[in-house]
């Protein structure tokens, strides 16, 4: 028989149960993680500067008003103007004794220069025919007539690319051509033909000349055919004589007034000295207290600004008006065309600048914090003057204490 047992019960074992973080762990988890972050950052991430040095700057007041200017300008006129020939350039540097321009008055006409066209080619070309006949027996006119080829070949040349100054090959052909002329009129002086070609040609230029009248310059100078009518009232000599009120109607268009010989004629042109001029300034802020010999800063608004020292000369105040006479040392082009515009005077002033993070405050006292050689460390106070651009102008209370290139420290 066999025994026979019964069947062992099947034993289930239980799944392990989940473990879930506490809260505590979590915190833990974060901080540290925020802590890795952190370390990271300010590690890898460069310092900002803690020092500075100190540096020189310049603040400045700044007045605004407008300005009359005023040139050390000659002006030239005539009466019965019909015509101008123009020699000179416009707003060009000319020496003395140049001719500027030719004026030809009432009664003069472009036919008279024909006319005088007219005589001289007949001359010519009687000259020429002379000319062809004399060639073969006149040594001397042989000679003039090979100067004029020679010159004429020359010019010639330097039109097609030869090296050489123009202005003087022409004026050796003009010359070798006159004394060709002048040869031709003394060998020929018994000939009627010629003589009468001669007088007719000398009356016609007499004619011309009693209507033309030529203009050279008296000394050196910018020549401008341009003219505002203020030259003959308001000059270098007189400026300081106007008013605040004066000046302001100048520049509102009101014209200084002419002598009664000067009405009437027509102004040919001016002629302007270089290198200085002066300006009056009607000043909008009657704060400023100018000092005569002081230089400013002085920015002439137009078209295209201009910027200039200019020295006070002297000044006026008049009905609330402030006019300050100012004297410039530079050339007078930027301003030939400009009478009136607006301005900007300043007046700037050396400072000493930090950046803003280097003022520190200390027993309720404004200053900064200097670092010497030895690396110690100085209170300094200071007044800040200006703040601009993440930038302090200063200025000890104490002088020396602070210069510039001084090593500051810098504040969060």
């Amino acid at each position: 028989m066999y025994d026979m047992m019964p069947p062992q019960p099947t034993q289930f074992v239980p799944p392990p149960e989940k473990k879930h973080m506490s809260v505590i762990q979590i915190m833990l988890i974060v901080a540290a993680l925020g802590f890795l972050v952190w370390y990271l950052i300010t590690s890898l991430a460069p310092e900002p500067d803690q020092y500075a040095y100190v540096t020189a700057g310049t603040i400045g007041t700044r007045y605004n008003g407008d300005c009359l200017i005023i040139r050390d300008e000659s002006p030239f006129d005539a009466e019965s103007v019909s015509s101008i020939d123009y020699v000179a350039e416009e707003g060009t540097m000319v020496g003395a004794h140049a001719t500027v321009c030719n004026v030809y008055t009432s009664g003069f006409s472009t036919r008279e220069l024909t006319t005088l066209q007219d005589s001289r080619d007949q001359i010519k070309e009687y000259q020429m025919k002379r000319l062809g006949q004399e060639i073969a027996t006149d040594a001397q006119m042989e000679k003039l007539e090979s100067d004029v080829m020679t010159r004429a070949r020359e010019v010639r040349d330097i039109i097609g690319g030869a090296r050489g100054n123009m202005s003087n090959q022409e004026a050796l052909l003009d010359e070798a051509i006159r004394n060709r002329q002048r040869y031709l009129k003394e060998k020929y002086a018994d000939d009627p033909r010629l003589t009468r070609l001669l007088e007719d040609e000398q009356s016609q230029l007499q004619k011309i000349n009693s209507w033309t009248k030529q203009y050279t310059t008296v000394r050196a100078g910018v020549v401008s055919f341009y003219s505002d009518g203020y030259e003959y009232g308001l000059t270098v000599n007189n400026y300081d004589q106007f008013s605040p009120g004066d000046v302001r109607n100048m520049i509102n268009g009101n014209k200084p007034p002419r002598d009664t010989i000067q009405k009437g004629r027509t102004t040919i042109y001016r002629l302007v000295q270089d290198g200085y001029w002066y300006v009056v300034m009607l000043i909008r802020d009657n704060t400023l207290n100018p000092v005569e010999g002081t230089e400013y800063e002085l920015r002439l608004e137009n078209f295209k600004d201009t910027t200039v020292k200019a020295r006070v000369v002297s000044f006026a105040r008049m009905g609330g008006e402030l006019a300050v006479r100012l004297s410039v040392s530079s050339s007078v082009l930027p301003v030939l065309y400009i009478r009136s515009c607006t301005g900007v005077l300043g007046e700037d002033v050396t400072s000493l600048m930090v950046p803003a993070r280097a003022i520190y405050e200390q027993d309720n006292m404004v200053g900064i914090v200097q670092v010497d050689e030895n690396d110690y460390r100085h209170f300094i106070p200071v007044n800040i003057q200006e703040k601009r651009d993440g930038m302090c102008y200063i200025a000890p209370i104490q002088q020396g204490t602070l210069k510039e290139n001084d090593l500051v420290m810098l504040f969060n």
